[in-house]
């Protein structure tokens, strides 16, 4: 009898955890404790999550597996930050704006790939397609410290609008850069390709903007529709036009951002039905994707090779440096504050999903190698701390000098 009691509940303890009751205790613990440890010693609650990752990770204490669970989970929060940052977006500030968006994508996808091919192609000398891959990842990055904003209520500040804007240009790019890199490393790289990629691109773009936000306006002005049926609404359009999107042969975040300017409009800021995306977002699903950035961080990488450490922190240095490059130009040629240019580095700097996403699919294709793999990996990690770090400093001190304004 006691052999069956100790043998339960040394089931319920083996690691990794594959009791879903188990594992979602432990991230509902880390989702609680992780804000009230970082605010401690001072660091945004975001770098609390994602090194609780990297602890009870699979290269940490093997807690925690990248299960179908956690991946779910972990999807969902990186559609959801997209998702808030276009429904936060205000639309009419954008448009007067666009053209900055449109000059500061174009300056965060370039720089990095300028600075960063050469680097990759002549000082790690890697091949043409290899370098290139490497190249256009520098040019992504994922609005992992979008959360800080918001929290500071800062979202309406036109550096944030532009990165935004600039944020879904340049992944967009790279993207489909990807696509184009893949079709040349397969020989597919014909006029059908392209007459393809065009087609279901603007068969895309048509379903959202204009058959969504159609159903979408019906369904919500229903006044005999609960609440809880709109939220739900909302989170299927989401996930629809990401499934779209990927459809298109784009990342599924480009449809669900897509999704959010499409439905900007038919959500009201100060409304109940926007709290409720805000707070499911930040409260569970936003966390659960940045504690799974944290568990692909393999810290064990450092110590195989000095070239392993030469190029991991080749990759972070150039990655670093292409944004940088890219929010001070942006600041001289319109003239933002130095605290923008930091809420914009902040924002821009770091490199998650989209980043993981090409690496990965060029290793599947044997475009990037083990130390490429794994120097990303590294990249991530530095980029996401230093992107949030930066940005609740930019933040706090953007805050205090709009309220200071306001009470003028």
């Amino acid at each position: 009898m006691m052999n069956d009691f100790w043998s339960h509940i040394s089931q319920q303890f083996h690691l990794p955890l594959i009791n879903p009751v188990n594992i979602f205790t432990l991230i509902l613990l880390i989702i609680f404790l992780s804000p009230i440890l970082m605010a401690k010693i001072k660091v945004p609650h975001i770098v609390g999550f994602i090194i609780a990752g990297i602890i009870i990770g699979p290269y940490g204490l093997n807690l925690l597996s990248k299960n179908l669970a956690v991946d779910l989970f972990a999807t969902i929060g990186l559609l959801y930050i997209m998702f808030i940052a276009g429904i936060e977006l205000n639309l009419n500030e954008f448009k007067k704006k666009k053209h900055k968006s449109l000059m500061f994508g174009f300056l965060t996808f370039s720089i990095p790939i300028i600075i960063g091919f050469p680097v990759c192609y002549y000082l790690l000398n890697y091949p043409l397609l290899t370098s290139l891959l490497t190249s256009s990842m520098f040019a992504t990055h994922t609005l992992v410290s979008y959360p800080i904003v918001s929290k500071y209520k800062i979202s309406q500040n036109e550096a944030v609008a532009v990165t935004i804007g600039g944020t879904i240009l340049t992944d967009t790019a790279v993207l489909i850069l990807l696509a184009v890199i893949i079709g040349a490393k397969d020989g597919k790289l014909t006029s059908a390709f392209w007459m393809q990629l065009i087609i279901s691109l603007t068969v895309f773009v048509s379903i959202v903007f204009f058959v969504v936000p159609y159903v979408a306006k019906w369904f919500l002005g229903k006044s005999e529709s609960s609440k809880t049926s709109h939220y739900v609404f909302i989170l299927t359009c989401m996930f629809f036009s990401a499934f779209l999107a990927q459809m298109a042969g784009v990342e599924p975040i480009i449809g669900a951002f897509i999704s959010a300017l499409a439905l900007n409009r038919l959500i009201p800021k100060p409304s109940k039905l926007f709290s409720n995306i805000e707070f499911v977002g930040n409260a569970i699903f936003i966390p659960f994707f940045l504690i799974s950035v944290g568990m692909v961080v393999n810290l064990h990488v450092l110590f195989r090779g000095f070239g392993a450490v030469i190029v991991a922190l080749t990759l972070t240095i150039v990655a670093l440096a292409g944004k940088w490059l890219s929010v001070f130009f942006t600041q001289k040629i319109y003239r933002y504050s130095n605290t923008q240019r930091k809420l914009m580095f902040g924002l821009s700097s770091s490199h998650a999903a989209a980043t993981l996403a090409i690496i990965l699919i060029g290793y599947k294709k044997n475009i990037i190698d083990d130390d490429i793999l794994n120097g990303t990996v590294i990249l991530i990690l530095v980029t996401c701390m230093v992107a949030s770090i930066t940005a609740e400093h930019a933040s706090k001190k953007l805050a205090r000098s709009t309220q200071h304004e306001s009470v003028e």
